[in-house]
């Protein structure tokens, strides 16, 4: 009988550093927001929740694993 090998499931979600358009501060955000995330310094929308994953407004800068 052969042994079936176990695979390891990969998650689908990611975070991102994103850098503000208004001001340049860089953020944390989570691939799947489920409440908009604002600019920590001057208030502007970062990422706004699609039910799946996120609509990301601002640039991003790399992702972080």
């Amino acid at each position: 009988m052969k042994r079936k090998e176990m695979l390891t499931p990969v998650p689908r979600s990611k975070f991102y550093m994103v850098q503000c358009p208004e001001c340049g501060n860089e953020q944390t955000v989570f691939s799947h927001v489920a409440t908009v995330v604002k600019c920590n310094i001057c208030g502007k929308d970062l990422a706004l929740p699609t039910g799946g994953k996120s609509e990301i407004l601002s640039d991003k800068v790399r992702e972080i694993i």
